[in-house]
């Protein structure tokens, strides 16, 4: 007698949302993670089909809840904004993130980042960019058949996918959007934000004072025709 072995119902099967580690080891890494996260969200704000998430799990084969990573940031084109507890590819028409993003912190081993490497590019990742805050080096790779080749000149690179322009100074990375805007932080944008609000409040208060002059030279001048009428005087022949 042979005995059939059931497979398991993979709509039982749990996918933690949770991996046990942390978004980031030290203040640098978060920074840097926030801010990538959220310029990149900013950049496609009024595009709805494009899905930003920031230390989001990952899960690429359905039925399968051991196999998942965790990008520091991922971009995905073709798929709704909106909330998620994970990624679960199989339920977003099986549209894996196009762009990742990793900062390498000072817990990394190198082993777990090589494992890191060869999910990303198992799984369809376009673009792959590695950052190390400590010393200012920017890594990239992009997909060329079914492999992530490593980009030669990456300072000055410009993302096929994001139109984003990477570059590096003394002081770390630099990102630059389609139009050259260099990405910010929250705290300059929202001081950017208070000086562009200035300007346009002293604007106005300058077209409040321009006004007033005008009807205060109006007011003269109509109160001048009106004394030269009395005197029997036409101003409109002087």
């Amino acid at each position: 007698m042979v005995t059939q072995l059931q497979s398991p119902d993979k709509s039982n099967i749990i996918y933690p949302d949770d991996n046990g580690e942390p978004m980031s080891d030290n203040t640098e890494q978060f920074r840097l993670i926030v801010w990538i996260k959220e310029n990149s969200e900013l950049l496609f704000a009024n595009d709805p089909n494009v899905f930003v998430a920031g230390d989001l799990l990952w899960y690429p084969v359905e039925g399968n809840n051991k196999l998942g990573q965790a990008p520091d940031v991922m971009v995905v084109f073709g798929r709704p904004k909106g909330y998620r507890g994970s990624y679960q590819q199989w339920n977003e028409d099986n549209i894996g993130p196009q762009v990742v993003f990793e900062i390498w912190s000072p817990g990394n081993r190198p082993a777990p980042m090589i494992q890191k490497f060869k999910f990303y590019e198992r799984y369809g990742v376009e673009e792959y960019y590695l950052y190390d805050p400590q010393t200012l080096e920017l890594t990239g790779w992009q997909r060329v058949e079914e492999e992530l080749e490593a980009i030669e000149q990456i300072d000055g690179w410009i993302s096929p996918r994001l139109g984003v322009r990477f570059g590096l100074s003394e002081t770390g990375l630099e990102m630059f959007g389609p139009s050259g805007e260099p990405f910010v932080s929250f705290v300059e944008l929202a001081q950017l934000r208070q000086q562009a609000e200035a300007r346009a409040q002293e604007a106005e208060e300058r077209a409040t004072e321009a006004q007033t002059l005008l009807e205060q030279e109006r007011s003269r001048s109509q109160a001048l025709e009106l004394r030269l009428r009395e005197m029997g005087i036409d101003p409109n022949q002087l």
